[in-house]
């Protein structure tokens, strides 16, 4: 089983965020012990709650978490990595967690460690989130300064903002809302244009 990342000052401020914003479908990618989903499905205007996750013992896990919060009913649980499965799912808000700790090396845990750099796996998601998303929908993520990601490198295809900066003792936190500069271009024009990463599971 892979470890689960336990909610932490990340997770704290994604949720911070997170509450006043979704709204109808959202889509929790990566949902660990489920505190993100099992939220949304807490707030009267979701509509819709899926919750993915490349293990199913830790989706497991959230489900029982879920079914303890009374929400159960009101989310879906997919095992996946990234949008695997997905096929043309659409959501209003898709919530993102990363892995986003560059590679340590023999002791890489999927729950932190993003890649060589940090931010494979956000690379691999954003080129493909932007299809899973209905107009007008958008990215509430987070991400470290120790994540060597370069926001320029989403070219024309999201605009963003940071929502806050949160400093702890040995590195910046940040959240993250990005929005699809223009969704009816279609998929195959809407794709952002990234160096290409190796993927890792979530």
């Amino acid at each position: 089983m892979a470890k689960v990342y336990k909610p932490a000052e990340d997770s704290m401020l994604l949720l911070r965020h997170m509450k006043p914003r979704v709204y109808g479908s959202v889509l929790d990618m990566g949902t660990g012990t489920g505190i993100l989903a099992i939220t949304a499905a807490s707030n009267s205007r979701v509509s819709r709650v899926v919750a993915t996750d490349i293990d199913p013992e830790t989706l497991s896990e959230a489900q029982k978490r879920a079914e303890g919060a009374g929400v159960s009913e009101r989310i879906e649980f997919r095992i996946g990595n990234l949008f695997e499965g997905m096929k043309s799912d659409r959501f209003d808000w898709i919530l993102f967690n990363p892995p986003y700790l560059p590679s340590e090396g023999s002791i890489d845990e999927a729950s932190w460690s993003g890649g060589e750099t940090g931010d494979e796996v956000i690379m691999n998601f954003l080129s493909s989130a932007v299809e899973h998303l209905n107009p007008g929908g958008a990215i509430l993520m987070v991400y470290s300064s120790e994540t060597k990601l370069n926001l320029k490198e989403l070219g024309d295809v999201y605009c963003y903002e940071v929502l806050e900066e949160l400093s702890l003792f040995f590195e910046r936190l940040y959240c993250l809302l990005l929005r699809p500069i223009n969704l009816s271009l279609g998929p195959s024009r809407t794709r952002p244009q990234m160096r290409p990463r190796r993927a890792r599971g979530l």
